[in-house]
């Protein structure tokens, strides 16, 4: 028993380091819009990737409508989103969204989140409100704020 006692705090040590790194998210770490880690915001984090080769990482979908309102004269080429569970990046225009809801958005008053799968939003409304969209639909509704 004293063993486990003096080796319990290395334990937590190395759990806790590892549970880190499971939270790392792409570079950049710092949205490029705003400033505000994206690590902390791997949930709600977008990737764009422009034809011409360039990539602007942001913490939400807000930061990439003002990313793209700043920058006209580039074309996207694909814009992906982070998952709201798995906070995996998945192609933002077939992602299933949610619009509304408890839980508070991100660079938002009115949350926008992206599921990669129907039953996943549709456990998250459950859970916290809110309604199905598409990706036009909460687009549309980014660049009103």
């Amino acid at each position: 028993m004293k063993r486990f006692l003096l080796m319990l705090p290395l334990i937590l040590m190395l759990t806790s380091v590892s549970a880190g790194a499971h939270d790392k998210v792409e570079d950049p770490r710092l949205c490029q819009q705003c400033g505000m880690d994206r690590t902390v915001f791997a949930h709600s984090r977008m990737f764009i990737f422009y034809a011409d080769g360039t990539q602007v990482g942001t913490c939400s979908l807000n930061c990439t409508v003002n990313e793209l309102k700043e920058h006209k004269e580039k074309k996207p080429k694909s814009l992906l989103v982070a998952d709201y569970f798995s906070k995996k990046l998945i192609d933002a225009r077939r992602a299933t969204w949610v619009i509304g809801g408890s839980k508070k958005g991100v660079m938002t008053a009115t949350p926008k989140w992206a599921f990669a799968g129907r039953d996943d939003a549709l456990r998250f409304i459950a859970a916290n409100g809110g309604r199905l969209a598409s990706f036009d639909e909460a687009l549309n509704l980014a660049e009103k704020e």
